[in-house]
Parts: structure tokens; C-alpha cells; sequence
């Protein structure tokens, strides 16, 4: 059995990375992994038998980016209109615009979907391994993901037709 600081150094990269990625705010992934991370601490002894500790931790992980994220939408939305506007406008490297256009397309899709998505296409993870993260079927999987890519089908039809 691994101890809580082995895992810790070994996954808290991928961790961290999978926050930032889900949440889309480096900042509040630190603080969604963080609490998560207080949470394993303290059941480690039942989480390191677990035969993929790495994905229950990755379940807290989202687990946790929901309920902040349902204690802290009002606030968020607060801080969100006092930021005053960049008058320089958008960043011009390509690189920087196209992964901001992917940020905001993502921020636009309900967490299960964009969890779904992160999950696969990000963490690499397969859906059976996606399924175990977010407690549902393995047929749940596949709704979300189709759902999520007809979200973002019809938003990018619908820029276009304008």
C-alpha cells in the first residue's frame, strides 16, 4: 500500500492538470484540488486499498469542482462584472486565441459533459475508467459525450450561419 505523500508526488501533476483543464481557471484548480486532496488525506487508509486510488481521487477531484462551484456561482458572477474590460482586446497569437475558443466553448457545456469530454480527450482515460470517476454507466458516458458534441455542433453552426 502506497502512502498518501508516494501518490501525492507522483499524481499531483495530473491531478492539478485535470482540475485546470475541468474548472478553466488555474487558481480555482489549485483550490478544488487542494479541498479534495484535505478530504483523501484523512480516508487514506481506505482510499490506498482501492485498486485505482487514481481515479477515486480524480472522482473527488470533480466531485469537489461541483460543490465549489455551486458555493461560489453567485461570487463569481459578482467578481465577473466588477473586472473591468481589456481594452486591448483578445490575445493575437493563434495558439492563445484557439485554446481561449476552446475554454469558453467548454465553460459553455453542463460539468458532466465537460467532465466527460476533459476525461477522455484530455486525461486519455477510457469510458469504462470515465464511468468509475463520475459514478454512472458506462452508457451515461457515451449520452454525455454525444450531448456535449451536439452542443458544440450546433453552437459553431449557428456562428456561422450568422
Amino acid at each position: 500500500m502506497e502512502s498518501f505523500d508516494e501518490v501525492m508526488a507522483a499524481r499531483l501533476p495530473a491531478l492539478s492538470r485535470y482540475a485546470a483543464v475541468l474548472t478553466g481557471d488555474r487558481d480555482l484548480a489549485q483550490d478544488v484540488v487542494q479541498d479534495a486532496l484535505i478530504r483523501a488525506h484523512a480516508r487514506w487508509g481506505r482510499i490506498a486499498r482501492m485498486d485505482r486510488p487514481d481515479l477515486y481521487l480524480r472522482r473527488m477531484v470533480f466531485t469537489e469542482y461541483l460543490s465549489l462551484r455551486r458555493r461560489r456561482a453567485r461570487r463569481a458572477a459578482l467578481e465577473q462584472a466588477r473586472r473591468p474590460v481589456d481594452e486591448h482586446g483578445p490575445d493575437h497569437a493563434v495558439g492563445h486565441a484557439e485554446r481561449d475558443d476552446l475554454w469558453s466553448r467548454l465553460a459553455t457545456l453542463p460539468p458532466r459533459h465537460r467532465a466527460v469530454l476533459v476525461l477522455r480527450y484530455y486525461e486519455d482515460l477510457s469510458d469504462g475508467e470515465i464511468a468509475e470517476v463520475l459514478q454512472c454507466a458506462v452508457a451515461s458516458v457515451r449520452v454525455y459525450r454525444a450531448r456535449a458534441f451536439a452542443a458544440l455542433r450546433l453552437e459553431l453552426e449557428l456562428e456561422e450561419s450568422r
